[in-house]
């Protein structure tokens, strides 16, 4: 009988923690302000109340005042989740950095109560795309190889599948594409550090990237990107998933066939023949 196999390790957990500790007291906090506010809104579009909700996330001082009775909890693989203790449960911009994103919703899920809200904000592939591409474009022409630098970040329709892999029912995944302005793509990685996104992959280098390598990757980011003003954008591709825990109360798929009305007949159209 084969082993289940275990999900590749893909986050350096102590240098994740000594960068987001490094950016508690840092004001350079707007990616996981605008979540908060997204989440918001979201909620308040939900006709339900919730009253034993858990936040999941990396920056407690942050969430804390989304939902002031909530449970806050880290990010670690195993999540201090109950089963069926919860009937909301929001995974607060922190997914990407999982080693089993898959593994994390279900810990989610299975801490919902039937008809349970599980709330997700995390980034999704194009974030940082002209970054990715400048740093390894100048990494290849200076040194000749490439090195980790930036997380792998699913696409929308990947993350949306992970919804129904998980057990959740209603299942929707939409993006909310943000473009940040910079100076440079220096001033750009000076500000991921300050909100504790800098990297934090385990197979990363262990040394200081090279001076040259980071000076041609600003100009190549330049060359490729800049406005007539000289700076330069950054896109962060920020993806909301939501589902709910099945419950019987909620709107069931009609049986193949058990329609009573024609398609063309409430269309008021023709219908032809193949």
């Amino acid at each position: 009988m084969p082993m289940p196999s275990t999900p590749p390790v893909l986050t350096d957990t102590a240098a994740l923690n000594r960068n987001r500790h490094r950016a508690m007291n840092d004001s350079a906090m707007f990616l996981q302000d605008i979540a908060r506010d997204e989440a918001q809104d979201r909620l308040a579009m939900v006709n339900k109340s919730f009253n034993s909700p858990a936040i999941v996330t990396g920056f407690p001082h942050v969430w804390a005042s989304l939902l002031p009775d909530a449970k806050i909890i880290p990010d670690a693989d195993t999540l201090d989740l109950s089963e069926a203790a919860h009937d909301l449960v929001i995974h607060a911009l922190c997914l990407h950095w999982a080693n089993d994103p898959i593994g994390q919703i279900i810990q989610c899920r299975r801490a919902l109560r039937p008809d349970g809200l599980f709330l997700c904000l995390t980034f999704g592939g194009q974030t940082l795309h002209q970054l990715r591409a400048a740093l390894a474009e100048a990494e290849a022409q200076v040194t000749g190889g490439l090195s980790p630098r930036v997380l792998p970040m699913g696409e929308i329709r990947d993350l949306g599948a992970l919804l129904q892999r998980a057990g959740l029912a209603l299942p929707v995944a939409d993006a909310l594409p943000l473009t940040a302005s910079y100076q440079s793509a220096l001033h750009l990685m000076r500000d991921l550090r300050a909100m504790g996104e800098n990297n934090a992959l385990a197979a990363r280098l262990r040394r200081p990237t090279r001076r040259d390598v980071l000076l041609r990757a600003t100009q190549i980011y330049a060359d490729a990107h800049a406005d007539a003003d000289g700076r330069i954008p950054a896109t962060f591709e920020m993806i909301a998933l939501t589902g709910w825990a099945p419950d019987d109360t909620q709107p069931q798929p009609l049986r193949p066939g058990s329609a009573a009305q024609r398609l063309a007949d409430a269309l008021g159209t023709q219908e032809n023949q193949l």
